[in-house]
């Protein structure tokens, strides 16, 4: 299983919680909920990465931690 940041907020616009994968292009779900939203966007990552793989696109290797890290010793917390 692969481990993506998710990121999860609320769209006046859309009357619901949108889910992006920032490190996945265009990978999104929507969700009434953040549970929802959440459940929706494991989905959709697993979609991404079935559809890259059949048209032989590389598939990003998860850099949460790095990134954690990388804000957190911007912010000096680390």
């Amino acid at each position: 299983m692969y481990r993506y940041t998710i990121e999860i907020f609320y769209s006046e616009e859309d009357e619901g919680y949108i889910a992006v994968v920032p490190e996945l292009p265009g990978c999104s779900a929507f969700g009434e909920t953040e549970e929802e939203a959440l459940k929706e966007i494991k989905t959709a990552i697993e979609l991404w990465i079935e559809a890259a793989k059949k048209e032989g696109r590389e598939i990003p290797k998860p850099r949460g931690k790095e990134l954690l890290k990388a804000v957190m010793e911007i912010k000096g917390e680390v």
